[in-house]
């Protein structure tokens, strides 16, 4: 089947000591662009998720955040004791060497990097980082499903679309011909009403030269041809479904080509009706196709 490109994600859990939120969103772009927002002690994740996101993901513009918060316990942080005593150190020395007086307290003290400090180990560190990541596959997951459910409501209006476009050029190509035989009696007409009161004539052979010429300038059959092939093909992509919008897009930009040809060859009021009528149809699918991956 074929994907949107718009799509959300959530995966929740814990990672260590904390619970985890990680929401995905993805929208329309022509390639495939990745923004995260992780934690600072898990900022050594982005190359790893971004490399998941890369493998699941062709097109879109994709942005994963996560939100952590501690499950605080008394066991679950440390004060590093060696590290607030050389702070102070350091203090009184700009204190002694600038003449500035005043006191660090103790809240601002414990704020300064390095002073609180986790107790887990580098291991559960590490396996609180494998946690996370599972924890945006899932995300990551949802968001793939959710892009796939409105990517099967697109191929449905794509198809339906595909269809009003060759119902339409087969009524062109069945009125073509009509339209040859108009003019060719159009022509026969004014010949004649202009020869009237006149000793002139025009030969058989010329007004036969004069009624090829008028139906070589009307002939559309390669133009209607080729619009039967690209909305075949336009059928067999969506079949094959996976990321093919932009072949898809390539197919609607030579729909759109040979209409317009068609229209500017024509001169004719039920054909032009109809150019008009595909070329909306046309239209609408060319929007649609810009949100498939």
């Amino acid at each position: 089947m074929i994907r949107s490109m718009t799509g959300f994600g959530v995966g929740t859990g814990e990672a260590g000591a904390s619970s985890v939120r990680i929401e995905v969103r993805s929208v329309n772009h022509r390639f495939l662009q990745v923004k995260s927002r992780l934690p600072g002690e898990f900022t050594y994740l982005d190359p790893q998720i971004e490399t998941m996101l890369r493998k699941k993901l062709e097109r879109g513009s994709v942005s994963l955040s996560v939100q952590t918060s501690k499950k605080t316990g008394a066991d679950a942080v440390s004060v590093n004791v060696d590290v607030a005593e050389r702070y102070m150190k350091l203090l009184e020395g700009v204190a002694k060497k600038t003449g500035v007086q005043g006191e660090l307290g103790l809240a601002e003290l414990v704020q300064l990097p390095g002073v609180i400090g986790s107790t887990a180990s580098e291991k559960d560190n590490e396996a609180a980082g494998k946690k996370l990541v599972k924890i945006a596959g899932e995300a990551v997951t949802a968001m793939i499903e959710m892009r796939e459910a409105e990517g099967a409501s697109l191929e449905a209006d794509l198809r339906k679309n595909a269809a009003g476009a060759a119902e339409v050029t087969a009524r062109i190509e069945k009125r073509m011909p009509v339209v040859v035989r108009e003019h060719h009696k159009a022509l026969k007409k004014r010949v004649t009403d202009l020869m009237k009161g006149t000793n002139g004539k025009i030969g058989e052979s010329d007004l036969a030269r004069e009624i090829a010429l008028i139906a070589e300038r009307l002939d559309v059959a390669e133009e209607l041809t080729r619009l039967e092939s690209h909305i075949e093909q336009f059928d067999k992509v969506l079949t094959k479904g996976g990321a093919v919008g932009r072949r898809l897009d390539f197919l609607v930009q030579e729909l759109q080509r040979e209409a317009n040809t068609i229209g500017s060859k024509c001169n004719d009021a039920q054909v032009a009706h109809a150019v008009v009528e595909l070329k909306t149809l046309i239209e609408r699918i060319r929007e649609q196709i810009q949100n498939v991956e």
